[in-house]
């Protein structure tokens, strides 16, 4: 006679016995309560400050030395959220600028025990940063780094809460991070059934290939986009399919502020507004390196959602790292 798995476990903990490793509980996942910041490698620090300082109207508010000289520079968007930027001398000039994306979480070390339990590697303990966070960095399928972040009660994200936030900030939120992904289904298991995020949309360019998937975190409505391809792009090209997103009410207005505000030089011209794939209006802005920034709208043009897209997605491409 056979039992339920739920009355051995239950009749091993009466008698005192260890229930089977089969029955014991993983790991909990905890809380992934929102993008914390993307950060990028910059060629030129004192131009990239501009873009984001005088022309996106951020400050800049912390700054600390790096070992190979120059400074990593944190923009402040809002209490949670940042732009980092990295000095371009510590990777090759034709290397694409994003360096990671952060997710914060409220429990940074339960995060890599749970992360340890999915078979991600992580580190042999949650370090402390150089201001105050707990954080450490994990790999996706894709080879993009991904940040696990903890802000800590007396950390500098802490202290600062509250200042810093002029009126002159073009958007009060990064919204999402684009990453590019040439392996969807496995970056679907990561990002989905290891990290908790749900699908919610897929669009298409053509209707014939699949070019992006937006994946939202499980407990915030921030949200990953999956940038498809099928051959490796170039530089230029990774440097727009990398990018942030700034959330704005009106497009038209956040446009009309900027166009009046001076653009580093170095810097393409922006876009002109568009209707996205997506139905929201949208203008994209680009750093001296080229690196994309978007200034979009929370919701679609007419206020109708945008079907998701069936066209199938470019053919996987070979793991980094994987022998052929």
């Amino acid at each position: 006679m056979s039992f339920p798995r739920s009355f051995l476990f239950a009749a091993a903990l009466l008698l005192g016995v260890a229930a089977p490793a089969s029955a014991q509980q993983s790991p909990a996942r905890p809380k992934i309560v929102g993008i914390s910041h993307a950060a990028f490698y910059v060629s030129d620090p004192a131009k990239a400050r501009a873009f984001y300082t005088d022309f996106l109207g951020y400050e800049a508010v912390f700054s600390i030395p790096r070992q190979r000289g120059g400074e990593l520079t944190w923009i402040k968007i809002n209490d949670r959220q940042t732009v980092e930027l990295f000095p371009g001398s510590e990777v090759a000039p034709e290397a694409d600028r994003l360096f990671h994306i952060a997710l914060e979480t409220d429990d940074a070390e339960a995060m890599r025990v749970y992360l340890k339990s999915r078979g991600v590697e992580v580190p042999d303990r949650t370090p402390v940063g150089k201001i105050g966070n707990a954080n450490y960095f994990i790999k996706d399928p894709n080879g993009n780094t991904i940040e696990i972040v903890q802000y800590l009660p007396d950390s500098w994200t802490a202290r600062h809460r509250g200042k810093a936030l002029p009126d002159t900030r073009i958007s009060h939120r990064l919204r999402h991070v684009g990453v590019m992904v040439g392996q969807l289904e496995a970056s679907l298991h990561f990002y989905g059934d290891i990290l908790g995020m749900k699908e919610t949309w897929r669009g298409s360019a053509g209707g014939r290939v699949l070019n992006w998937v937006n994946l939202q975190l499980p407990d915030s409505d921030d949200y990953i986009e999956f940038m498809l391809y099928g051959e490796m792009p170039s530089v230029d090209r990774m440097r727009t399919l990398h990018h942030i997103c700034l959330e704005v009410d009106d497009v038209a207005a956040a446009g009309a502020v900027l166009a009046r505000r001076d653009l580093p030089a170095g810097c393409k011209p922006p876009t002109d507004m568009k209707i996205g794939v997506n139905g929201r209006r949208q203008i994209n802005y680009f750093d001296p390196d080229g690196t994309r920034v978007e200034i979009m709208e929370p919701v679609t043009h007419d206020g109708r959602p945008v079907p998701p897209s069936n066209a199938r997605p470019p053919a996987p491409l070979p793991r980094p790292g994987a022998s052929s």
